[in-house]
């Protein structure tokens, strides 16, 4: 089942190496991996997307707790959450194409960012469903360039990952 993971971690030097480690020496996929600083800029906060049963998933939350640059975790699949992905996608765009694209554009609530003469550069948030979608409905010979920012998500409600 695929989880994620919203851990809270002190903003130093390693921090995200460490984790990364956890993962690999025990054989766990990443799915995606995402990490900024927080207002605190003591602090990252980073969205870990993977998979396994509920037992390597526990195993993965007590491995991370146990690391010493781990403030707090949680997993946000176990409650109502919100998560987006972010995708830039470079995208052939020369004659009849243009009008094309630019319907699809606005058909999934995307943004051109950066126009030329054979190409647009499209920026669009949602889940990763949506942004598979709109890949889908291009086609692969419009597709130049992709790369999206993995998920991240937040918690719904009266929930808060804070230290």
């Amino acid at each position: 089942m695929r989880h994620i993971i919203s851990v809270l971690l002190e903003n130093e030097s390693g921090a995200l190496s460490r984790v990364a480690g956890l993962f690999s020496a025990r054989g766990y996929n990443i799915e995606s991996l995402t990490v900024a600083p927080t207002a605190d800029r003591s602090l990252s906060r980073m969205t870990i997307v993977t998979t396994g049963t509920e037992e390597v998933i526990e195993q993965i939350k007590k491995q991370l707790n146990k690391l010493v640059d781990v403030v707090r975790l949680s997993d946000l699949t176990e409650s109502p959450h919100v998560e987006r992905e972010m995708l830039l996608i470079k995208v052939r765009a020369e004659g009849a194409q243009r009008e094309e694209v630019r319907s699809l554009v606005d058909i999934f609530r995307g943004r051109i960012v950066d126009v030329t003469d054979k190409s647009y550069i499209v920026e669009m948030t949602g889940d990763g469903a949506k942004i598979d979608a709109f890949m889908g409905a291009l086609g692969e010979h419009a597709v130049l360039e992709v790369v999206r920012s993995g998920t991240t998500g937040i918690a719904r409600g009266e929930k808060i990952l804070r230290y």
